[in-house]
């Protein structure tokens, strides 16, 4: 019997060859008309270590990772020893002869008959793509395409390819997991969430991106870099993050709309030019991909630990607006939004992902950007007073803003506390108009505020609150809660700053229980909403060791 989904995991060593196997095989199965979603982990090491490439596929719709393992596919022995107890019921381990693993269940294969040890893993591609029911057709194209024109690794990945399919399809069949098949497979992208956020850049119009290289978060400059040349637009490695954030107010100053990307304690060191974007009314967006800290902590694991930081980054007071986006298509859309307020409101702008998210594939309709408008582009006033103010106080604090050098008028600008024409001053009066002036963009942020999102029933006795990359498991750990009769909802934040209460109170108000569900140990998105609503989320369901959240894991959590 055909299957409608699957957990494949693959385990083995970095350098083994797990970056190759595991994106050519979400991409088969996704140009197959499957929906994905990978769960990466790995150590923070160049060889050696245990990393996993985990790939739940579906013919419906599918937003979370899964625990429990159909296909095992062991690069090393170490791989069955630690994840062998978590194989469903008809599980499948695939290894190698030479591991001496045997039992039920256990698909022995004589890789050295099938490719030379550098094209193993293109034979273990080979294996599971039959297993789980592949076109080989439809591997080998995406195999082409990887490689490109290195024509001696593209033949002997094909031939290695060729004879992993011609063995495979000669064991016995009750090996076999074949997905159901998709008629006419509808054309998806094939896209992780920092590649999502860099195209939601690009489509804004961005033009500049400094950065210093930070785990998770630097596949969101390297896709930039591979589109830099046909964009127009500038990626700089920067010699760390202080220099990246102040090279970014400095382009942006000129008018060419820019982005940083980069993870807690890089962001520790941008902090002051956060503050910095605040006084001069520049506009910058910061992506911050967390990881568990504090200091360097799990470099390479998740977390949702980072909300209070970033909310509070900079000292002094000024309005700021703060996205976490819930899933691979939020990471473009809400970038996008990032840039347009940026834009708008002259100043900061953040964009909270995680490394669960940043490394997630999934099948994602291509996205509809027909219609939008480079919103990072820079569009100089229509009217202004004269003599020039850049820093003019107006009643929604936004000033005209004029570029240095492109008019005749001269652009003055200054990290001190400033006069409406951006000169230095300690006028205590001055200095209270221009925060004022300043706090009032708050007022047109709000207005801009994305709700929460509300699904399942009305009058629920059990209301899941969540932000962020957490929004599938939540999703779908409702939905569990919901088939076993329980009158289950969830309010899902993919915009955590500025919160307007009117917008979910009488949410929180109407359920018989919420509870709060954070990877994070202290709740933070629960203390915002307390701070902001005086509504106490008594409840949390926390996950702090450096994995995603998964739905399992959040109904283990409620029946304690």
């Amino acid at each position: 019997m055909a299957e409608k989904k699957l957990n494949v995991l693959v385990g083995g060593e970095a350098g083994q060859g797990l970056a190759t196997l595991g994106p050519i095989l979400v991409k088969s199965l996704v140009r197959a008309g499957y929906h994905v979603v990978v769960t990466q982990s790995y150590q923070s090491r160049i060889r050696g270590g245990h990393n996993t490439f985990a790939i739940r596929v579906s013919v419906d719709k599918i937003a979370a990772p899964r625990e429990a393992v159909d296909i095992l596919v062991a690069l090393n022995a170490e791989t069955v020893a630690l994840h062998r107890g978590e194989l469903a019921s008809r599980g499948v381990v695939v290894v190698d002869e030479t591991f001496a693993i045997s039992g039920d269940g256990v698909l022995v294969v004589p890789y050295k008959e099938l490719a030379a040890g550098r094209y193993r893993n293109v034979a273990s591609l080979g294996i599971v793509s039959y297993l789980v029911g592949l076109d080989e057709r439809v591997v080998a194209d995406v195999v082409a395409g990887y490689f490109g024109k290195k024509k001696k690794e593209l033949e002997e990945n094909r031939r290695a390819l060729e004879r992993a399919f011609a063995w495979a399809a000669g064991v016995d069949t009750s090996y076999q997991r074949s997905l159901v098949a998709v008629d006419e497979p509808p054309k998806r992208l094939t896209v992780n969430g920092n590649e999502a956020v860099a195209l939601g850049a690009m489509s804004a119009g961005a033009k500049f991106c400094p950065f210093y290289p930070m785990t998770p978060s630097t596949s969101i400059p390297l896709t930039l870099i591979a589109h830099a040349e046909d964009m127009g637009l500038v990626v700089e490695q920067a010699e760390d993050e202080i220099a990246a954030i102040n090279m970014a107010l400095g382009a942006s100053y000129a008018g060419a709309p820019a982005v940083v990307a980069t993870s807690g304690g890089g962001f520790a060191l941008m902090v002051e030019g956060v503050s910095l974007a605040a006084m001069t009314e520049t506009p910058v967006v910061v992506v911050v991909a967390q990881r568990p800290g504090p200091a360097t902590g799990l470099p390479t694991r998740t977390e949702q630990a980072d909300l209070e930081f970033v909310l509070c980054a900079g000292h002094g007071e000024f309005p700021r607006a703060v996205f976490a986006p819930g899933d691979v298509a939020e990471c473009f859309y809400l970038t996008r939004k990032a840039f347009e307020l940026a834009q708008n409101f002259q100043g900061p702008t953040f964009v909270l992902t995680d490394q669960f998210l940043a490394d997630s594939y999934r099948a994602v309709e291509p996205f509809d950007v027909g219609g939008l408008p480079p919103v990072g582009a820079y569009a100089a006033p229509l009217e202004f007073a004269e003599p020039y103010a850049r820093y003019a106080v107006t009643e929604s604090g936004v000033s005209p803003r004029l570029l240095p050098g492109a008019s005749r008028h001269l652009v003055v600008v200054d990290s001190d506390e400033h006069t409406e024409d951006g000169h230095l001053t300690e006028d205590l009066d001055a200095r209270r108009r221009l925060a004022d002036k300043r706090l009032r963009k708050a007022a047109g942020l709000r207005a801009e505020v994305i709700p929460p999102r509300y699904e399942g029933n009305e009058r629920p006795e059990l209301l899941l609150v969540s932000w962020g990359s957490s929004a599938g498991a939540v999703a779908e750990a409702a939905a569990a809660l919901a088939a076993d009769g329980v009158r289950a909802a969830t309010l899902h934040f993919s915009q955590v700053w500025p919160l307007v209460p009117s917008q979910f109170v009488n949410r929180l108000r109407g359920a018989k229980r919420s509870v709060c569900v954070e990877g994070n140990a202290t709740g933070q998105l629960a203390r915002l909403i307390r701070a902001e609503t005086g509504l106490d989320v008594g409840e949390r369901v926390s996950r702090y060791d450096g994995l995603p959240l998964t739905p399992e894991y959040i109904l283990r959590e409620l029946k304690k």
